[in-house]
């Protein structure tokens, strides 16, 4: 489990390409101090295995499905990404229930800067998802803990959502460098899927 309040941001160094799947290089020396093989360690909110590891990074296997439902098919070597190890019973629960288990992409479709912090406005991939976002909701952003501050109606023919970032998190995560058009993953908050589910049994 992570909580979507990311430790650093690092580097895709390698790809290794094979025809079903991808063996991806991870340089984050910040996260690499307590390594060890098979540790949870989350890139862009896709929860990965660590494989093989070395003081500056470690290796992860991506499989086929992982490349079909997440950005990480679109991946480049060079790339800069969110890096958050697997809570430990230790750590502050800062931000919310995050699985790393990504529900779908979203596009970067608008930046309107302001002052003091910029809003982003992304479409959803998968309209299917609108249905698990409210305002002041929470949802994960390339495995980033953010608050949702506007969405469509259910029923607009695009579904959409907006998140507003302040400096910091523009400075400290990957989301500063992206560009209108690009991709990003997200996972919806897993409490709005319980109701579903719960509401579906009566």
């Amino acid at each position: 489990m992570f909580t979507g309040i990311i430790e650093t941001i690092g580097r895709i160094s390698d790809i290794e390409r094979a025809e079903d799947s991808i063996r991806m290089h991870v340089t984050a020396p910040e996260v690499m101090e307590d390594a060890h093989h098979g540790d949870s360690i989350a890139i862009n909110g896709v929860c990965l295995t660590v494989t093989d590891f070395d003081a500056q990074g470690f290796w992860a296997d991506v499989m086929q499905v992982t490349l079909d439902y997440t950005a990480l098919g679109s991946a480049e070597e060079g790339s800069r990404v969110n890096v958050e190890r697997a809570m430990s019973h230790q750590s502050r629960f800062g931000g919310h229930v995050v699985q790393g288990h990504v529900d779908g992409t979203a596009t970067l479709v608008n930046r309107t800067p302001s002052e003091n912090w910029e809003i982003f406005r992304f479409t959803l991939d998968n309209p299917e998802l609108a249905k698990y976002l409210v305002k002041k909701g929470s949802i994960a952003v390339n495995g980033t803990s953010l608050t949702v501050a506007e969405a469509s109606e259910l029923g607009e023919q695009q579904q959409w959502f907006g998140i507003s970032l302040i400096p910091t998190t523009l400075e400290d995560t990957m989301l500063g460098d992206l560009s209108i058009g690009d991709s990003v993953n997200i996972e919806c908050d897993v409490l709005a899927k319980y109701v579903e589910r719960l509401n579906g049994q009566r």
